[in-house]
């Protein structure tokens, strides 16, 4: 199953978000992408909840999640 929720941010965040990143936050997560290495998101490739509700926040997957945040052991 693809992650299809992206968090509601304001529109000057996102627009922030994609000058950044170079693409739509909200449009990354519909499709189901990571923002920061293009994986592809699906639930079972993610630890726990808290790490699904990130992905909807942010768009990165596990591995990035684990790589920003560090590891959770």
């Amino acid at each position: 199953m693809k992650m299809t929720r992206p968090t509601t941010k304001s529109p000057a965040i996102d627009s922030f978000i994609t000058a950044i990143m170079g693409k739509d936050r909200r449009e990354t997560i519909l499709a189901g992408d990571c923002m920061t290495c293009n994986n592809e998101c699906i639930d079972e490739n993610f630890r726990d909840d808290c790490s699904i509700r990130e992905y909807h926040i942010s768009g990165m997957c596990q591995e990035c999640q684990d790589n920003a945040f560090g590891e959770s052991k």
